[in-house]
């Protein structure tokens, strides 16, 4: 079985020559296939792809937001995070608040519209300024909604009892080690209308054997090219933080993938990072003192001989 960065290299070569082109919600169009599935063995490495440099401090930002419950992006920018800026600032600027230039279709404008580019880059910088400055401002307009944070650490349910499943998963985790129920889910139907953007990884499931901690997501919609070196990055991130606090070593990281597609603006993108050489992956190094997880900081993590080839550039896909 291929494992690894080749089973993901290998998974965008598939999609190249085999996956269907279809239409999407954004009006870019990709090349999709649906039902794949990788694995990353934890004790080979940290999953950071070395074909193109993936920001890891942008991961781990992300996913303590995640693990915090929170769901407005002030976290996020404050952390010099903007990869939720867009859905956010589509808010805003689809507002009667907003007194600027139409930006209503800012995903789907032409690079070569530069004035409308001009435009977009002052009109993001001061929403930013005024998310990170104003708190009635970052209140209405920089949450997204029910998104990941909240179906992990407050799950409400129909008789109004709030769940959180982040927590309840550790501690069964520690003391019903061999439970088939080690699962997170955050796929909530009722919820979805208020999401920013409905989960694209909805649902992870735990695995603990012979002392290792693993773990499998079933990603229903994954962008290949962007979305998924971070989903991997995080995913066996969390892996080690729970396995850290539950005195387990890591073991998989299993990749489920559902719709899996690469843009059609990302295909010289993928051919590039196909030409280039596999490198070994880097190692993490966790702060030994910090015990739970909810006590992490950004400063609590270290990537070690990460010496990957140059990042690529892409455009997201609103």
């Amino acid at each position: 079985m291929v494992t690894g960065e080749r089973a993901y290299l290998d998974l965008c070569n598939h999609i190249l020559h085999n996956g269907t082109n279809k239409q999407d919600r954004t009006n870019t169009g990709t090349y999709s296939v649906f039902g794949h599935q990788m694995r990353f063995d934890l004790a080979k490495g940290f999953p950071l792809l070395t074909t193109k440099k993936v920001p890891f401090r942008l991961v781990a930002s992300e996913l303590l937001w995640f693990i915090k419950g929170d769901t407005n992006i002030r976290y996020l920018l404050q952390n010099n995070n903007n990869i939720w800026n867009e859905w956010a600032f589509e808010k805003w600027v689809t507002s009667d608040s907003y007194h600027g230039p139409d930006m209503t279709d800012f995903g789907n404008r032409s690079q070569l519209d530069i004035r409308f580019h001009e435009q977009y880059k002052e009109q993001m910088s001061i929403f930013k300024e005024r998310i990170l400055a104003d708190d009635a401002f970052a209140k209405k307009f920089g949450d997204l909604g029910a998104v990941y944070g909240k179906q992990w650490r407050q799950w409400k349910t129909s008789q109004n009892e709030v769940i959180d499943q982040l927590k309840e998963v550790i501690e069964n985790i520690k003391y019903k080690p061999d439970s088939r129920r080690h699962i997170v889910s955050a796929w909530n139907p009722e919820d979805i209308p208020s999401m920013a953007l409905p989960p694209c990884h909805t649902l992870f499931q735990f695995y603990v054997a012979e002392g290792k901690l693993s773990c499998q997501l079933y990603q229903r919609s994954a962008d290949v090219f962007l979305g998924v070196p971070f989903n991997i990055a995080s995913y066996a991130l969390l892996t080690h933080l729970i396995a850290h606090e539950c005195n387990l070593q890591p073991g998989e990281f299993v990749h489920t993938l559902g719709d899996a597609h690469i843009y059609t603006n990302h295909i010289n993108q993928v051919k590039t990072q196909l030409n280039r050489e596999i490198r070994s992956f880097p190692t993490l190094q966790l702060n030994a003192e910090k015990t739970s997880i909810f006590d992490f900081e950004l400063s609590d993590f270290e990537i070690l001989d990460y010496n990957p080839h140059p990042a690529i550039k892409a455009p997201i896909a609103v």
